[in-house]
């Protein structure tokens, strides 16, 4: 089969499209012909060398793929050849086939294209998790979403919006402020040209918030503890602007604040199994009536995977970019 490889010995580590063996598939896994993959910030690191894939995980960059089951491990059952699926995975989504556990394993709806599919995995279970899982939303609470315009983000805002909540975004320009706020954001910042910290403290007449999603770690670490209220939750899921500062500990001590750190793919099976479940039981549902949906950018020929790189590198994405493998 073919694959993106990334040239380690050149200069910007370019992403090549080569020959490398099929994957194997073990008993309680399929073998699945991808149809599209999509990008994640992990791959830019991971191309970069500041992220090498978990142990036993493919080298080959992708997180999150749709397509259709080519091959059945001898215990799985429940699926057939040829079924459209959908899944997270560890890495390996940039190629012709990857092998998933079953148990991971989302049916991809006839009315969807495989593009939709392999946008929903890694976003939706990201905002899912984080902010219902580790922060432990309640219904009213009001949460901060950095990088409203993301994958993540789109997907964060939406799950916020139908759980009953209220969703502040940042981003960083007026064309994503606009589109956030038309997703459904309370509030959408343009942190380029205004104080966000300032915005949501007028906004919530000086309350603040319960919940902040931050993929931006240190640069907005002294602003964020601002404004989270009492027993509020600030989860960090990326450190774009880096990953040391110094915080006021009195600060969390006295509103009892919580501040946790939280990362997706080294986490066991086991426990992406059960967000997986957790996810399809409570927002299955709304996907597949359309009430929320993955946003997708563009979409790119796996051939074109550096062009894609390059306009995620640059911020321009509102939503997911995805790869198309085959037609």
């Amino acid at each position: 089969m073919k694959a993106i490889v990334i040239q380690t010995d050149m200069e910007n580590r370019p992403l090549t499209w080569e020959d490398v063996p099929t994957p194997a598939y073990s008993n309680d896994e399929v073998l699945v012909d991808v149809y599209a993959t999509a990008l994640n910030r992990a791959d830019l690191a991971q191309r970069a060398g500041n992220y090498p894939p978990p142990p036993g995980a493919s080298p080959i960059l992708g997180l999150e793929v749709a397509g259709r089951i080519a091959a059945l491990g001898a215990n799985v059952t429940g699926w057939q050849v040829g079924d459209r699926v959908c899944a997270l995975i560890p890495g390996g989504g940039y190629a012709e086939q990857v092998n998933i556990p079953a148990a991971m394993l989302m049916p991809v709806p006839d009315n969807w294209s495989f593009e939709q599919g392999a946008a929903v995995p890694e976003v939706f279970y990201t905002a899912y998790v984080n902010i219902f899982i580790e922060a432990q939303f309640q219904k009213g609470e009001t949460v901060l979403i950095h990088g409203g315009a993301s994958g993540v983000g789109t997907a964060a805002i939406q799950l916020v919006r139908e759980a009953g909540g209220r969703a502040i975004a940042t981003a960083g320009s007026d064309e994503k402020i606009a589109y956030l706020a038309g997703l459904g954001a309370d509030l959408a910042i343009n942190y380029k040209k205004e104080d966000f910290a300032e915005r949501v403290l007028a906004h919530t007449n000086g309350q603040g918030v319960d919940i902040i999603l931050d993929n931006v770690g240190a640069a907005y670490l002294e602003q964020n503890v601002r404004l989270l209220k009492l027993k509020g939750r600030l989860v960090f899921i990326g450190t774009m602007s880096g990953s040391r500062t110094e915080v006021n500990i009195g600060a969390l001590m006295g509103r009892r604040l919580r501040l946790i750190g939280s990362v997706l793919r080294p986490r066991s099976l086991a426990e992406k199994v059960e967000i997986k479940e957790k996810f399809m039981a409570h927002f299955w549902p709304l996907l597949l009536n359309g009430t929320i949906a993955p946003i997708i950018d563009s979409v790119y020929s796996i051939e074109q995977a550096n062009e894609a790189h390059q306009r995620m590198a640059e911020n321009k994405n509102i939503g997911k970019i995805i790869l198309k493998v085959r037609e």
